[in-house]
């Protein structure tokens, strides 16, 4: 039965990205490389030879990222002192360090393989400028403003999803701005 009432259109759902439509199959695939070469390498040696390399990684990934994450630290705490911002230098690769730390903590053959790959001097700093010239390139990409925009759209939106919009307007003339002139009543929803 109809109302004679139009029915709502909706607006076109936007294309996903190609990184949303296969991440998940990537990470499925890289599972399932990972428990392939763990069952593998457990037949040909034994299965508490896999248990110590996997413990072995974890420990070898958390030493890492404590030296890292202590290493950065005090590398925040000096330039804190000096009054300064931290200089991109000293702490150029304490957060591949970490990264490769995290890598080496995660079970697995190929997550370990990369893991150590990033803690070698020369591949963190080829990685970091290939991630600076990209980050870089996507920034300038972006235009101005669209990430300011999109936390003013986060900041406006009420919990029921109305949009509030409005101006703060102070009148600076003659007193204290402090202090407002007429008692004004409470702010309520």
């Amino acid at each position: 039965m109809t109302t004679g009432a139009s029915t709502p259109t909706y607006p076109a759902r936007p294309r996903r990205s190609r990184v949303r439509t296969f991440l998940p199959l990537g990470v499925a695939a890289w599972l399932v490389l990972e428990i392939w070469l763990l069952t593998l390498v457990a037949g040909a040696a034994s299965g508490f030879a896999v248990f110590l390399l996997l413990v072995a990684g974890f420990v070898l990934g958390s030493v890492v990222i404590k030296r890292a994450g202590r290493r950065a630290f005090r590398n925040l705490n000096e330039a804190l002192q000096r009054g300064g911002a931290p200089s991109s230098s000293g702490s150029s690769g304490n957060g591949l360090m970490m990264l490769g730390g995290l890598l080496l903590m995660i079970p697995g053959l190929i997550s370990d393989a990369v893991g150590l790959l990033l803690l070698i001097p020369p591949v963190q700093k080829a990685v970091g400028r290939y991630a600076e010239r990209t980050f870089d390139r996507r920034l300038r990409a972006a235009g101005p403003g669209t990430l300011g925009d999109a936390f003013q759209q986060a900041r406006m939106h009420r919990p029921d999803g109305k949009v509030v919009q409005g101006e703060v307007i102070r009148d600076t003339q003659d007193g204290p701005q402090d202090t407002p002139r007429d008692p004004r009543p409470p702010l309520t929803r």
